[in-house]
C-alpha cells in the first residue's frame, strides 16, 4: 500500500512553515500556522481513517449518517425528512436521494406523517438497526485507538479548545479581514 505523506516523517513541521512565512512576507501574521496547519493534517488523516473504516464495515458514510441520526433520535426511531435534513446538515434533495437508497436496501421505510399532510416520516427497519448498531460499535472502537494516546483530562480539553475554534469560524471570524489581491509579479 502506497503510504500517504503525512503517515511519515516527511511532513515539514508547522513551525518551520511559519518560520518560513515570517522570512519571506516580514509582517504577515503566522501565528495560526501552528494550529490550523496540524488540524487540517489531523482532519485528513481522520477523514481517510474513516472512510477506510466503513468501506471494511461495508457502509458508506452517508448512508451511516442517515441511519445514525434515526437511532439517535430514539424510540420510534422515527423523524420527518425535514427533521433528517436539518440534523444532517444537508439539503432536502440530499436526504430524499439517501432515504430512497436506504429503502431500497431495506434500511428505512417510508410513510406519511403525522405531523402534517405533506410531511413524510422515515423510520428505521429492523435491518436497519443491525446494520447501524455494527457501524457505530466498529466504528467507535477503531476510533478510540485513534485518540487512545490522549489522556481523559486531555481528551475533553480538546474537545472543547476545538468546539471553541469552531465557534468562532462558524461566527464569521476573519470575514472582515481585506484580502489582497494575487501580485501579478513576484517583489
Amino acid at each position: 500500500m502506497t503510504e500517504y505523506p503525512l503517515d511519515g516523517t516527511g511532513a515539514v513541521p508547522a513551525a518551520e512553515i511559519a518560520a518560513a512565512w515570517d522570512r519571506e512576507l516580514p509582517g504577515v501574521p503566522t501565528s495560526s500556522i501552528g494550529v490550523i496547519t496540524p488540524l487540517w493534517r489531523v482532519a485528513k488523516a481522520l477523514a481517510d481513517e474513516r472512510r477506510r473504516t466503513l468501506r471494511r464495515l461495508g457502509i458508506d458514510p452517508a448512508t451511516l449518517d442517515l441511519l445514525s441520526t434515526l437511532r439517535r433520535a430514539g424510540e420510534p426511531w422515527t423523524l420527518t425528512t425535514r427533521e433528517l435534513a436539518e440534523r444532517c446538515l444537508v439539503t432536502a434533495g440530499a436526504i430524499s436521494q439517501r432515504v430512497a437508497r436506504a429503502e431500497r436496501e431495506g434500511l428505512v421505510t417510508r410513510s406519511p406523517s403525522t405531523a402534517s399532510r405533506r410531511a413524510v416520516s422515515v423510520m428505521l427497519t429492523d435491518r436497519g438497526h443491525e446494520v447501524v448498531r455494527r457501524a457505530v460499535r466498529g466504528l467507535l472502537a477503531h476510533e478510540e485507538t485513534l485518540v487512545a494516546n490522549l489522556a481523559p483530562g486531555e481528551r475533553r480539553v480538546l474537545g472543547e479548545l476545538l468546539e471553541k475554534l469552531g465557534e468562532g469560524v462558524r461566527g464569521g471570524g476573519g470575514r472582515d479581514v481585506p484580502l489582497e489581491p494575487p501580485a501579478r509579479s513576484r517583489p
